[in-house]
């Protein structure tokens, strides 16, 4: 299993973790308590949101799937978060 893992610094992190797992409440989702996991087709993203940040861990079965995943939990990520204008995330693989 490949991991990658992020952190947006955003005083919102709650809201953010909220709304992605909301968003996403079609699939297999938990939520609660600052925590949240989403699991794909192509991998899980878990999800930590803190008062100055959410860190991000997503976890794919190979490079395809992980750049996949990434994406897709940045992608919506940013849409939400459009009033802070965020940066692109600095993934660690």
């Amino acid at each position: 299993m490949l991991t990658a893992t992020t952190r947006c610094e955003t005083p919102n992190a709650g809201k953010y973790l909220a709304q992605l797992c909301k968003h996403f409440a079609h699939l297999e989702v938990t939520h609660g308590d600052g925590h949240g996991q989403c699991r794909f087709s192509c991998g899980t993203a878990t999800m930590n949101a803190g008062l100055e940040g959410l860190d991000i861990t997503v976890e794919a079965a190979d490079t395809g799937a992980l750049t996949e995943t990434k994406q897709v939990i940045e992608s919506h990520l940013v849409r939400f978060a459009f009033r802070e204008n965020l940066q692109p995330l600095a993934w660690r693989d």
